[in-house]
Order: structure tokens, then sequence, then C-alpha cells
């Protein structure tokens, strides 16, 4: 009996202690799947439930305000019509974990495959890939959106299939949203932009671009978590760039690939991570790759220290995510239409599989709203 009972009270304290986060899970349509997915995740057992769906077209990439009350997505498409995709906002009801549609703007683009949201909860920033253009949309104070005003990049790159044209594919505000850093694969640029909150104009900063290696094809950038390193994941080449970020400036440090040595198969990076604890970097290898590059982060000057690969033990993992704890990184694979669960090795940042399993159809992007 005196067993019994410890078993029981050690079990409520470990309910007591575990929280439970919200993780939206953005998609590509397919029998599978038909939107956005809200999901109830246990920090303590590293489990997932499903609370909620939207049905929404192409929701490949999922931006929350900073407030957590809205939640912004992208339709990745190219409508017949000439108006490029969308970018739709929701409402987010915390108690009951369920989006709800508010309205709808075209995104200035065609493709638009990824969104921020500045600091303010202002404005939204989409980036158009086909297109090449980058467009900044007003929020109005229910979370609405209003029309895109947009920016066209010019230029190619010397990929004849993959760059014969701009492709913007990600635009990140800096921490002190002041700068915009879009990455643009087509044209092998990181481009900068002044940003002005209070109006939402953007221009072009005095040094407008820094230049990465040609044929490179920079897809998205990161901050380190001192705001003094950023790092920008190349997804034609498969390496790593190390910058050293101050006052909107980029001063390219350090490049390092995310393949082992003797591999020359075609890395397909896609996403790009820094632990919360900011002593690792990870980063995700596409193709017949499937691999997560873990890299060790020299705390002086950021350098990069490649310490192994883990398999996703899927296909496609186009974006990845630590859940709001940093002891578990969950992989979205997107054509095995399974999100896989590690926990974190807090010394050693490798990964080990936890055994648990998120089923849901072409996941594409993960983000997070606490509970």
């Amino acid at each position: 009996m005196r067993y019994l009972i410890l078993f029981f009270l050690t079990l409520e304290l470990t309910t007591s202690n575990a929280q439970e986060h919200y993780l939206l899970v953005g998609t590509y349509d397919s029998p599978k799947s038909e939107g956005i997915y809200v999901y109830k995740f246990n920090t303590e057992t590293g489990t997932a439930k499903e609370v909620s769906h939207i049905k929404t077209p192409n929701p490949s990439f999922l931006a929350i305000s900073p407030d957590e009350k809205f939640v912004y997505a992208v339709a990745e498409t190219a409508p017949q019509d000439g108006k490029g995709g969308d970018i739709a906002a929701f409402s987010f009801n915390k108690e009951k974990g369920t989006l709800t549609f508010i309205n709808k703007q075209h995104s200035g683009g065609d493709h638009p495959c990824h969104v921020d949201v500045d600091k303010t909860g202002k404005w939204v920033f989409a980036s158009n890939y086909t297109s090449g253009s980058l467009s900044v949309l007003p929020v109005n104070e229910d979370g609405s959106i209003g029309k895109a005003v947009s920016f066209q990049h010019s230029g190619s790159g010397p990929n004849l299939q993959r760059q014969k044209s701009p492709h913007v594919h990600g635009a990140i505000i800096s921490p002190n949203n002041k700068t915009l850093f879009v990455t643009d694969l087509g044209i092998d640029k990181v481009m900068l932009y002044d940003f002005d909150a209070s109006t939402g104009k953007l221009s072009l900063a005095k040094k407008p671009f820094v230049q990465t290696e040609p044929g490179a094809g920079p897809r998205l950038f990161t901050f380190h978590n001192n705001n003094k390193f950023a790092y920008t994941i190349e997804e034609l080449s498969g390496t790593v760039v190390l910058y050293h970020q101050k006052k909107g400036r980029l001063i390219e440090k350090h490049r390092i690939s995310t393949m082992p040595a003797d591999d020359k198969r075609f890395p397909g990076s896609a996403d790009i991570h820094v632990s919360p604890d900011g002593k690792f970097l990870y980063a995700s290898n596409r193709g017949e790759v499937n691999t997560i590059a873990i890299f060790s982060i020299n705390k002086k000057n950021g350098q990069l220290t490649l310490i192994g690969h883990q398999s996703t033990l899927g296909k496609a993992p186009r974006n990845f995510n630590f859940d709001l704890t940093g002891k578990f990184l969950l992989v979205g694979n997107q054509n095995s239409d399974e999100i896989v669960i590690f926990k974190k090795d807090s010394i050693t940042g490798l990964l080990i599989d936890s055994g648990n399993r998120i089923t849901v159809g072409k996941p594409v992007c993960l983000k997070w709203i606490a509970n």
C-alpha cells in the first residue's frame, strides 16, 4: 500500500509540474491535411494531442503576433487572376485553442512562402518567392490586415534552374525592430531595409545588401540570443554563414557546410535555429539527406563547430523548432506526413528520438503559443 501511495504521489507531482503549450502547425494542402492544426504539447512527456484545426489554403508559414492574440498565415499560391497569393489573419482563443478567420489580403506577389510580424504587432512582412518581391501589410486594432505595399527585387544568379530571377524566401525583423533582413535565394543576397515602426515605411539601408557566394541560395536568417551574431542557411550550397550584426550592418565571419566532407549529395537545406540556451545551432537538410546538422557555438565569436548529424527519421524536413522549454526539438517531415519529436541533450546538444510522433499531412511550419 505504501508503494502504491508513493506511486500516485509521484504521478501527481509529475503531472502538476508539466506544462501544456500550444503547437501550431502549418501545412501544404494534401489528402491528409487541409489547413492549420492546433495541438497541446506536454513539456514533461513530449507528447501532443490535437485541439482544433481550421481550413485554409497552403498555410506553409505562420507568424504569431507579439501578444499571441493573432496568427498570420501565407496562402502559398499564385492564382490565375494575376493577383498573387494571400496573407490571412486569424484570432486565437487561448482558452479553447481555436483559430477564427478575420480577413485576408493579397500578398503583393506570387507564392508567399514566409511571413513575419514586427515587434509592435502593427506590421506584417510577406516574402513572395516566385515573383521575388517583399511586402508590408498594416495590422488594424482587431488584428485584421490592410493592403500590401510591395518592393520588387531584381537580378539573377548562376544556377539556371533555380536563379533565373529573384526569389525572396524570408524577411526577418531585427531584435531592435529597426532593420529587416531579407534573404533572396535567386540573387544570392541578403537585402537590408531600414524600418520605421511608426509608419511601416521600408527603405534600403545605407549598405543595402550582403553578397553571398555565387549559387549559394540564401534561404532563411536567424539571430543568436545575444543579438550580436546572426546566421543564414543557404539552400543550394548547404552552408551556414555566420555574420556579426551591429546597428543594422552585417559582417561575414565564417562559413561552414551542413554536410559531411565526403557526402556529395544535394543538401537542399531548409531551416535554421539556435537552441534557447544559445549553445548550439541546428540546420535541416532535405532531399536524399534528411538530416539535422548540429553545431556547437563559440560564445565569444559565434563560430560553429560541427558535432554531428541526426537522421530526421522521415522525408523532407522543411521546418523544425524547439518547444518553449528547449528540451524537445520537433521536426516536420513534409513528405512522410509526420512530426518527429526529439529530446535535446542539454550537455552535448545531440538529439535523441523520444519515440513520440504527430501524424499530420505535409507539415511545413511549427510555431508556439504559451498557455
